[in-house]
């Protein structure tokens, strides 16, 4: 299961990275994107769309090297989660967006059709991985592990 973590937390957190990465130089799109859900208000919206970026980074880097994985994994849940019932509220309000998970989103260009079964499995099955760490140590090279027997040492 060690093995398992670790595939898991680079999955999870290689993901966070470069989707925050694909929006951190171009915050006003993340805004835009996060305004096409209409579920915010306006200055929500801009929260949310300007800080995004730097906290799927931040979770990213923490899965990768593996500290605090028991808290990334579960605010990658909740955030997973979020994400999940945004596009389930998107796809049966009949909204036709770009879900902006990597990089600019929004309204969808005449003629494309949203994508939201794969997205949603995409981010179901991330979901499932970020729950499957919450649930778990840490696994193999990560810094908790190395920090926790290190602890027991003193």
């Amino acid at each position: 299961m060690s093995w398992a973590a670790l595939v898991a937390r680079l999955v999870l957190g290689g993901v966070w990275i470069v989707a925050g990465a694909s929006k951190a130089t171009a915050l006003d799109e993340s805004v835009r994107s996060v305004r096409a859900y209409r579920l915010l208000p306006e200055i929500a919206a801009q929260i949310v769309g300007a800080g995004l970026p730097l906290v799927e980074i931040l979770l990213g880097v923490l899965l990768v090297l593996g500290a605090a994985v028991r808290v990334s994994a579960i605010l990658s849940a909740l955030l997973m989660a979020a994400f999940i019932v945004g596009i389930t509220s998107a796809w049966m309000r009949g909204l036709r967006i770009d879900c902006g998970c990597f990089g600019s989103g929004g309204q969808l260009a005449e003629g494309v059709d949203p994508s939201y079964g794969w997205e949603l499995a995409r981010d179901g099955a991330l979901l499932l991985f970020a729950a499957f760490l919450a649930l778990r140590p840490p696994g193999r090279l990560a810094l908790d592990t190395h920090l926790a027997v290190r602890k027991e040492t003193f």
